[in-house]
């Protein structure tokens, strides 16, 4: 009698301890799922954020007939690289140059980069140079804003307040944008 209750109680437990196992999968399963459509879902919001600055980089070089237009993955991606604004390098070469309209031939430095004199290989070398230059030389050194780029970066005290003005420019379109996805959502 002692060994059938005995291995009652065992089976009992070995019962248990299986269904345990099986709940406690079940839920490491399902956050691990959970975990996965959150990443998928936040993949994607990126991608969205990354082609809504896309298009509104290209219209604004677009309506100001920029030879800077196919340059707006490289504008985006390198933004993100040194986590800046990815309006800023844009409305830097609105004001320096009008967008790329007036630099020195073949120079790529629509950014009056060292003056305008600096030559760069190309628009991709010139975006990634001076992206570089201003994380690593302004901002990594304190100058966060518009205004305190400005006081180094330009001789000109109005810099900053022009260089705003395209900045607000981008932001507008920005929200065109961001409205038109709103209204017709867009799977990427």
């Amino acid at each position: 009698m002692k060994q059938k209750i005995l291995k009652t109680i065992i089976t009992g437990l070995l019962f248990l301890f299986l269904l345990a196992k099986t709940v406690f999968s079940q839920s490491v399963a399902s956050g691990s799922s959970a975990q996965l459509v959150n990443n998928l879902k936040i993949e994607e919001d990126r991608k969205i954020e990354y082609k809504i600055k896309e298009i509104v980089i290209r219209r604004i070089l677009e309506k100001y007939n920029s030879p800077l237009v196919g340059e707006e993955k490289s504008f985006v991606s390198t933004c993100y690289k040194y986590s800046l604004d990815c309006y800023l390098l844009p409305s830097i070469a609105g004001l320096e140059s009008t967008f790329g309209r007036f630099i020195l031939p073949n120079s790529y430095n629509p950014f009056g980069w060292g003056g305008g004199y600096i030559i760069f290989d190309s628009w991709q070398d010139g975006i990634e140079t001076v992206a570089s230059g201003l994380k690593n030389h302004y901002i990594d050194k304190g100058a966060v804003d518009v205004y305190q780029i400005g006081s180094i970066y330009s001789e000109s005290p109005t810099w900053a307040i022009r260089v705003n003005w395209f900045l607000k420019q981008f932001k507008q379109e920005e929200e065109k944008i961001k409205l038109l996805f709103t209204e017709f959502p867009v799977k990427l």
